[in-house]
Order: C-alpha cells, then structure tokens, then sequence
C-alpha cells in the first residue's frame, strides 16, 4: 500500500506540468531604461539649443532582480547642469519594489556668458562687456550665466580674464542705496501708506534693512530697501 501511494506521488509529479520560474529583471533591461531616459533627456536638451551626450556605466550582466509588472521608472538623482556624472535612478514600483542606480557620464554643450575683455572688481555689466560661446554647461558645479538680460547692471565680485565664463557666484547686485543718498521713506499698513523723506545712514541692496534718518522728525528709523532711492518701514 505505501509503495502505491509513492508510486502515485512520483507519476504526479512526472506528470504535472512544469511551471518556469518568475522572469527577473535582468542587466539588459536596466540597460534599455536607463538608455530610453537618456535618450529622451537629451532631445528634450536639444529643444533649448543645446547638445547632450552620454555614456551608461558599467552594469553587472550577472544582475538578476525581481519581476517588474509595470514599466521602470528612471530619474537623475543629481542635476545634469551641475556634474557630469549624474546617477539614474532606475526603479519598480511594483508589487515587489526595488531600486538600483545605475552610473553615466554625460556633456551638456550649450551657449553661456563670458567676459568680453578683462573685467575689474566692482564694474558693472553691460551687454557690450559679455560675449557668447559655445561651453560644456555642466563642467561647473557653481552654473553658468545664459541670459544677458538678467545681469545687465550687475557688479563683478572679483576681476576676470577675458573670455572667462560668468557664473552666478562672480556677480553681485549693486546697492540700491548709497550711504548719504537722500530716500523716500514710505510707512505702509496694507492699502493706507505715508510718505516723507530721509537720508540713508548705510548702503543696502534691494531687500536688505537700512538705517535712515528721517529728516523731518530727525529720528533714525529701520527700513527695508525696496529700490533705488526708496525704503518702506510696516506699520
């Protein structure tokens, strides 16, 4: 009776069909994601006149993770604009979630600002004094200056070489106030507002505090600089 019911058990299992193992997610496949985010990056670089290259690194053909029912997402897990070796971020959110970031190396080459001639500590920008070239965008981790409009009139923190490229930490924005300038003082309290005149007892760019005597009471009052020649102090 009990060889029987051996006998039985094994022709069942002969018999019984072979199910496969679940599919894994192999180095292949996060290859392809990481190459279809790539890839679509870099055209969408292209739509802002730049150029964007890269390269995916090495991964592990022996990698084998769980069954991903539902397509990988990819996303960087730094700023391109900023580093040339960016991680992709590849993932399943599935109902077995997994992450794994995968190593690249990329070139961002687009137009930026840099200095048309030598420019001193203190002088402030003009069109005249900028010039476009073509750069790789992402060799510096500080950024770099695209649009002319929005330095014009800024200040050069320290001097530079002709044709060095402009990043944001080169420039500062002028004082709005000048020690000695003669200000208007506008006390504000939502709709209703006073105003009188003052004298400015320190510099400050647009937003900073400032101390001003106000010349017809002569008291000296706190006030924000809200623009050239004039502060508001809330009520």
């Amino acid at each position: 009776m009990r060889m029987r019911i051996i006998f039985l058990a094994a022709m069942c299992v002969l018999l019984s069909p072979v199910t496969p193992a679940a599919e894994k997610t192999t180095a292949d496949a996060i290859r392809t994601a990481a190459h279809s985010f790539l890839a679509t990056w870099a055209d969408s670089l292209s739509n802002r006149g730049y150029e964007g290259t890269y390269e995916i690194g090495h991964i592990d053909s022996r990698l084998a993770l769980a069954s991903c029912h539902q397509p990988l997402a990819a996303e960087f897990s730094g700023d391109p604009l900023r580093t040339t070796s960016p991680s992709v971020l590849i993932s399943c959110r599935g109902e077995r979630p997994w992450r794994m970031y995968v190593t690249t190396s990329v070139r961002v080459i687009g137009p930026a600002l840099v200095a048309a001639r030598p420019l001193a500590r203190g002088e402030r920008l003009t069109k005249d004094l900028l010039s476009v070239k073509q750069v790789q965008l992402n060799a510096s981790r500080r950024g770099v200056l695209t649009d002319e409009a929005s330095v014009d009139g800024m200040m050069m923190r320290r001097p530079v070489n002709s044709g060095t490229i402009l990043t944001p930490d080169l420039l500062e924005a002028p004082n709005a106030i000048e020690r000695g300038d003669h200000v208007m003082i506008t006390a504000r309290s939502g709709s209703f507002s006073v105003t009188s005149r003052g004298k400015a007892l320190a510099n400050a760019g647009v937003g900073e505090q400032v101390l001003v005597e106000n010349l017809r009471s002569s008291r000296t009052v706190k006030a924000r600089a809200v623009g050239p020649g004039r502060v508001e102090i809330p009520m």
